[in-house]
């Protein structure tokens, strides 16, 4: 291979992996299908406001240390904007932009007035104590905050990040205010605003979606084999559920490996097993596996719900699932979505299957705003309206335009989005 060859084939690669260039992929792919106007695609495709600071802290040990922060706010044509803030070494603006456009199309095709926003900030929690985690958070919400607030933008948790975190961002709002701004954040503790069931939100859509696309396979739950890449709020979560529902679950993992038991896991054992030991290793009702086979276990249906890029060209054709339920942001690229779509495996994304937790988000909003709250019943019975009427939409979209659900997804955000745009005009 030439020289010339290398730098393309490395260039590929790289775009494969940059979530943003994912993101405007399918965008694009959907865009034309629409014929959307050029100077739409450009208004939809392009982050309203981008920001970028510097958070100095003062470390327990005395040194001061400065950590980078962002907020991207993509979308405010529904309402404000939503969307989480996560805590880890690898963040970077594109990915940020990438998860707040993937949040206007969530907020979309559940028919919530949000639009999109993510934020990030650079850091190794496992190297920082809870005091440090503190002073970064609070110093981060002071940066960034002309640009939040209730009927502006709404953080939630994310990767590293919990309630904790969010009760720390509404204080340092509310005294900022001068009153307590409950609605500034969703994912609070109950005591502070939280809504009942938000936490599971997440893992329940994830259920919720795979019990529908199941419907439309012919598939019973009693015959269908899931393996949950991750078991966190999402996987663990969503695991649990689907056991509950009478799924097989063959196989779970967290960081540091697998576990895998072809007639099944006692997923309620597993997840005790995990919350008191912190990890998975050690758990004897279980084979344990390397994270990398993991996904290539035989299955009905695959749920990635870690990270990003989890099933990509060079792994694709190990995939051995009938169905896959993104329950991560972006856990499929688009070089492999072409080839699962070629082999008939059938993908719920990311922007469909995972908008539980949104969609609770849009709830603890309302709630906080009118100072009435719900029971647990009624958030999970709105919530259950909510993504059925969703993933009928999307399905129904797709068979319409003889397309994948992916598309069919986009398809169905981009043109409401398009719609309030043409609607409300340019101002001028």
């Amino acid at each position: 291979m030439s020289d010339g060859a290398v730098v393309a084939s490395a260039s590929v690669q790289k775009d494969e992996f940059n979530p943003f260039k994912a993101m405007a992929r399918r965008f694009d792919g959907a865009a034309n299908h629409l014929e959307l106007d050029p100077g739409i695609r450009e208004v939809l495709r392009t982050p309203d406001r981008e920001l970028t600071v510097a958070i100095p802290v003062l470390m327990d040990d005395g040194s001061l240390s400065v950590f980078r922060g962002y907020r991207v706010q993509h979308n405010f044509l529904r309402g404000p904007c939503k969307g989480g803030i996560r805590f880890a070494p690898d963040v970077h603006l594109d990915e940020v932009r990438a998860l707040a456009a993937w949040m206007t199309w969530k907020c979309s095709i559940v028919g919530i007035p949000f639009g999109g926003a993510k934020g990030g900030v650079v850091c190794d929690p496992r190297k920082l104590s809870l005091g440090e985690l503190e002073r970064i958070t609070r110093r981060y919400t002071a940066s960034i905050m002309d640009i939040l607030g209730p009927d502006r933008d709404v953080p939630a948790p994310d990767v590293n990040t919990n309630e904790q975190t969010m009760a720390w961002i509404m204080d340092t709002y509310s005294m900022h205010v001068r009153r307590t701004a409950t609605a500034v954040v969703t994912g609070k503790p109950l005591i502070l605003g939280g809504s009942k069931g938000r936490l599971e939100a997440t893992g329940r859509g994830v259920m919720i979606s795979t019990r529908e696309a199941l419907k439309t396979m012919g598939l019973r739950p009693e015959e269908t084999r899931v393996v949950v890449q991750g078991s966190g709020n999402v996987g663990g979560v969503g695991a649990e559920l689907l056991h509950r529902e009478g799924y097989k679950v063959l196989s779970i993992s967290d960081m540091y490996g697998t576990v895998y038991n072809d007639k099944g896991l006692d997923v309620p054992a597993v997840m005790a097993w995990l919350r008191e030991q912190k990890r998975l290793d050690g758990f004897s009702e279980a084979e344990h596996l390397p994270n990398s086979e993991q996904l290539t276990l035989e299955c009905d249906v695959l749920v990635p719900a870690a990270t990003e890029n989890q099933i990509t060209s060079k792994n694709v054709d190990t995939i051995r699932a009938r169905l896959i339920v993104e329950g991560a942001n972006g856990p499929t690229t688009a070089a492999a979505d072409e080839k699962l779509e070629e082999r008939g495996v059938v993908v719920v994304p990311d922007i469909l299957a995972n908008a539980g937790g949104v969609t609770v988000s849009y709830f603890e909003w309302v709630q906080d705003r009118m100072g009435y709250f719900w029971t647990e019943d009624i958030v999970n019975a709105r919530l259950e309206q909510t993504m059925v009427n969703s993933f009928n939409e999307v399905h129904t979209t797709a068979k319409q335009n003889n397309v994948s659900l992916r598309k069919a997804a986009y398809i169905l955000a981009l043109d409401r989005v398009a719609t309030v745009y043409r609607l409300r005009g340019i101002f001028a």
